[in-house]
């Protein structure tokens, strides 16, 4: 709901605060006082085109400030959480634009920057504006069908869930294919990868194996003479290992016969061991780094030729075992791909139908909610002066490529104005006054649909009166009680349905015009009532017949 609005240095609004309560609010004056320029300021805060023109003559800059209050499940808190804007759940919404002189402007959303695109779509949450010019809200058919499911109460989700199931079965049968033909034009190159990778079998961590047997025959061959001539002084019966040996069983023959005998008899015992453990590391290492022509050749060959199979496939060495694995399974796939593809084909098959068959039942169940609303809209047409005019909401199916989550219907709103007239579009038929009596049935008709919890009607009882002009504010005053409507009105007959009464009047002091808007309170409002029957002179039985219409409201 619009709680209140601020306007400064807007055309001929100097400064202005209005504040609205819940209901039906009216807004009368006189022809010229300045009523389009509250809508335009209004229309400036809900993200309409900025135009330097709307700045006050002599002033800098104009601005307008408008505040909300709304339930805190209304859309326009997700579209704020959307767009990054911070916000506390219950707390009012405030929307500011500013507009310079020198052309520019600057949106804010509780005081946070805000772009005009953001701005339009929150204003189209908050509130609709049907007048004269309007070509957005019921006008627009982008809206319709989402009006007539509300309408209806028809079940769109269970649509939407089998169209995304339909559209992911043909999101993986896609997929699958291009892989396969991928796969398919690689077949003959996988053919020869894995065999070489299979016949040649890499392990992994042979390279570093490889690598170590390599170096160690490379210095084998360099270290032979010494480790023959080492060898050669401790082994044999010559060698120093035997010596020590026939040391020790000598000394052992007299180790008792004095203590110090006996300590190097155990002296030359661990000699032997070190000796011994000395041998046959120097044996181990000799076979180790034994070199041998033959199997140094083959070693290398193989290392080079896992570092060059490595290369070609642009891993690293000890990766290509999982690599033939790998291009192993592409092959599987590929041999395994009828049967797979054939099998999401069947998926794709079955949600397309599902989808089909859910959509024929909400298409069937739009039609008949469509007759029901245009049985609904005829009824509200003879009060409001559109006897000769007919009304019809059209479900046509698209083409495929306008299928959707929401179903395989266009629906837009038609009327015909006269006996025999074809159907068109409500826009490009209705003369002002007819359309915004239009969308009063449309909106009657439709009750609680839609986001919006204000409305506002300019002059849509323009070239009316009497019967027609009350129907119209009977039906306003009805749609008031389950959401804000502000109307800007010549009508007594409207005006005296309004809960809230604002005047808006032109004055001038010699030097500057402006325009202002004040509340109205009873004695005052009989008074507009009564100038609105009567005109310029306001006679005693205008005042009466105002009296009784604000009484009969």
């Amino acid at each position: 709901m619009l709680t209140s609005l601020a306007i400064r240095d807007v055309v001929l609004i100097e400064a202005l605060d209005l504040e609205f309560g819940p209901g039906l609010g009216t807004l009368t004056g006189e022809t010229g006082a300045g009523k389009s320029i509250l809508l335009d300021a209004l229309g400036l805060a809900l993200g309409v085109r900025a135009d330097s023109g709307l700045v006050r003559n002599g002033a800098a800059q104009a601005m307008v400030s408008a505040g909300f209050d709304l339930a805190t499940d209304h859309p326009a808190f997700a579209l704020l959480a959307e767009n990054g804007l911070a916000f506390e759940p219950g707390e009012a919404l405030v929307i500011r634009r500013i507009v310079k002189a020198d052309g520019g402007s600057r949106a804010f959303i509780n005081d946070q920057p805000a772009s005009a695109a953001t701005l339009r779509e929150l204003g189209g949450l908050l509130v609709e504006i049907h007048g004269q010019h309007d070509d957005r809200g019921l006008i627009n058919p982008r809206g319709h069908r989402a009006l007539l499911d509300a309408f209806g109460r028809l079940d769109v989700a269970t649509v939407a869930a089998a169209h995304a199931a339909w559209r992911s079965a043909e999101q993986a049968l896609e997929t699958a294919r291009t892989d396969l033909e991928n796969a398919a034009r690689d077949r003959e190159w996988l053919d020869h990868a894995v065999d070489e990778l299979s016949r040649f079998g890499p392990e992994p961590g042979e390279e570093a194996i490889l690598a170590a047997e390599r170096s160690d025959m490379q210095k084998g061959a360099k270290l032979a003479d010494d480790l023959e001539a080492v060898n050669a002084h401790l082994d044999g019966s010559q060698g120093g290992l035997a010596a020590l040996r026939q040391a020790a069983r000598r000394l052992d023959r007299i180790a008792a016969e004095h203590p110090l005998l006996g300590e190097a008899l155990a002296a030359l015992d661990r000699a032997v061991i070190e000796a011994s453990e000395a041998e046959d590391r120097l044996a181990g290492a000799a076979e180790a780094m034994r070199f041998d022509p033959a199997r140094l050749e083959a070693a290398e060959t193989r290392l080079f030729e896992l570092r060059a199979l490595a290369r070609k496939h642009r891993v690293d060495p000890d990766s290509l075992a999982t690599l033939r694995d790998e291009l192993a399974g592409r092959l599987e796939r590929i041999e395994a791909g009828d049967a797979g593809i054939s099998k999401l084909e069947s998926d794709a098959r079955n949600t397309r139908q599902a989808y089909e068959k859910a959509a024929e039942e909400l298409s069937d169940a739009r039609r008949v909610s469509a007759q029901r609303l245009d049985a609904a809209v005829a009824a509200e047409l003879a009060p409001l002066r559109l006897d000769a005019a007919r009304f019809r909401t059209m479900v046509d199916t698209l083409p495929e490529s306008g299928w959707s989550a929401a179903g395989r219907d266009r629906v837009e709103f038609a009327i015909s104005t006269n006996p025999g007239a074809p159907f068109a579009p409500l826009i490009k038929i209705a003369s002002g006054g007819e359309l915004s009596r239009f969308i009063l049935a449309l909106k009657v008709a439709l009750a609680e649909q839609g986001s919006a919890t204000t409305m506002i009607f300019d002059e849509i009882d323009r070239g009316v009166g009497g019967a027609v002009a009350d129907a119209i504010g009977e039906r306003l005053k009805r749609l008031s009680k389950d959401a804000q409507l502000l109307v800007v009105t010549h009508s007594p007959q409207v005006a005296a349905r309004g809960a809230s009464h604002w005047l808006i009047a032109k004055s001038h002091d010699g030097l500057v015009t402006r325009t202002g808007v004040r509340p109205l309170d009873s004695a005052q409002r009989q008074e507009e009532i009564a100038r609105m029957l009567s005109g310029a002179e306001v006679t005693a039985e205008a005042r009466a017949q105002a009296m009784r219409l604000i009484e009969a409201a």
